[in-house]
């Protein structure tokens, strides 16, 4: 993309509005604009960092065997009220009605849809199991919605929910997508930490939520210092043998609390744990048959006696997740995105635009990236070289080429890595050859 054809932005200085570090530099960096309180447009820069994490949790869920489907925000009210959670789940829910002045609302999660339609099409223990996601906007009414998409109102969440037999396969079912969650966050960069939850509005009796460390996070957690460099289970995992040792060794080698400590029942030692800020960015519930029971999802069993399905549900935050990125990687100039996130892998700077030399190079290096598919910012704007080395920084892409005329005169250009600093210099046919070796 070029710059100069490009919808950016960006900001000089800090908006008054903005209270938290990601808040501020979405803003600054040109990635959102708030359209009313809590709900923000997902302008071009955003919406591609928006769009590479939804696909990376989209892979990480296919993998599992989970079927995508895509169900509607607006949802009856009467489903609502089978399952009993119409009127117990307070006023962060919207109630609308329509013009014919039937009761519906704007979802919040999708238990009751999903649950509903597996009742209608699923009659037989031999279609089972069924694991069943989707990524879609939902809505929460908070009573004050801060911290930019950190905590808004309107919201891209991957909620998904699994369906089965007994209780052992509903737990296989849940160790897959605690498994499957881990190996998600790591391919953001990110060192994600689970400990056990409050299963809130939700229900169920097991209940694990997914932290981040930033310095920046929301809530206070204690962490098992030992275990914080514990890598997230590789492909030798077999989704089809019993996942339940290894599930219960992640979750009992952390502790985490919004308060303190709970020296009662945290199953590590005071001593070993140290206190961070994290931010909430999964959860994931076990709830057996809270949805299935009331809504009717039965199938007949190998006995031909009826059995009420096991469920689970499964929650990504997806909108919520770059607001996180940024709570943990960034410095002083700005944004550091990870290269598997980022809006654009490399960006390059035409220091001295209307030199023929510099135009060429560019026009060049450009053209490889296009030919290699490499997600490439090419800032053709006359401008001052600071003002572009500083947009550069602040929008936070992994790698920068500069192209200009002192460099040139030695056939070199300047390569930068963003989140150390590291300056280097290639020539530009290794410039051309290290922009194609990208696309790998």
């Amino acid at each position: 993309m070029r710059r100069s054809q490009l919808f950016l932005p960006t900001l000089k200085e800090n908006p008054a509005e903005a209270q938290i570090v990601s808040h501020r530099l979405m803003l600054r960096a040109g990635m959102v604009r708030q359209s009313a309180a809590g709900i923000y447009s997902w302008l071009p820069a955003g919406y591609r960092v928006l769009q590479k994490i939804a696909q990376i949790v989209r892979e990480e869920q296919d993998a599992t065997g989970a079927q995508e489907v895509l169900m509607p925000t607006i949802q009856s009210a009467d489903m609502w009220r089978k399952s009993g959670r119409y009127d117990d789940y307070g006023k962060e829910m919207l109630r609308i009605n329509d013009r014919h002045g039937r009761d519906m609302l704007f979802g919040p999660t999708a238990e009751e849809v999903i649950t509903d339609i597996v009742a209608n099409e699923i009659n037989s223990y031999r279609d089972l199991p069924k694991n069943l996601y989707n990524i879609q906007w939902k809505f929460r009414d908070e009573v004050r919605p801060r911290f930019g998409v950190m905590r808004g109102r309107e919201f891209l969440m991957k909620d998904n929910y699994s369906f089965d037999l007994d209780y052992d396969s509903a737990r296989h079912s849940y160790n897959k997508m605690f498994i499957a969650y881990l190996r998600t966050y790591a391919r953001m960069g990110l060192k994600a930490i689970p400990m056990a939850a409050d299963t809130g509005p939700i229900g169920g009796d097991l209940s694990h939520e997914f932290i981040i460390l930033a310095e920046t996070g929301e809530s206070e957690v204690y962490c098992d210092k030992a275990m914080l460099d514990l890598d997230a289970p590789g492909e030798e995992v077999d989704f089809d043998s019993d996942l339940q040792p290894l599930v219960d060794r992640w979750a009992s080698i952390y502790a985490a609390t919004d308060e303190k400590h709970d020296a009662v029942n945290c199953p590590v030692a005071a001593d070993d744990l140290v206190t961070a800020r994290g931010i909430e960015v999964g959860h994931i519930f076990y709830f057996g048959t809270k949805y299935s029971t009331p809504l009717g999802a039965v199938v007949q069993g190998p006995d031909g006696n009826q059995i009420t399905l096991e469920m689970g549900s499964y929650g990504i935050g997806v909108s919520r997740l770059v607001g996180a990125i940024i709570e943990a990687s960034h410095d002083d100039d700005g944004i550091i995105w990870p290269e598997s996130v980022a809006p654009w892998t490399i960006g390059l700077i035409n220091l001295k635009v209307g030199d023929e030399e510099c135009d060429a190079v560019c026009e060049a290096l450009y053209g490889e990236a296009k030919r290699a598919g490499v997600d490439m910012l090419y800032d053709d704007r006359d401008e001052r070289a600071g003002g572009k080395f500083a947009d550069m920084d602040l929008i936070g892409l992994p790698w920068q080429v500069a192209v200009g005329p002192r460099g040139l005169k030695d056939g070199m250009v300047e390569l930068k890595n963003r989140a150390d600093g590291e300056r280097s210099t290639l020539s530009i046919d290794d410039a051309k050859a290290w922009i194609a070796g990208k696309s790998a």
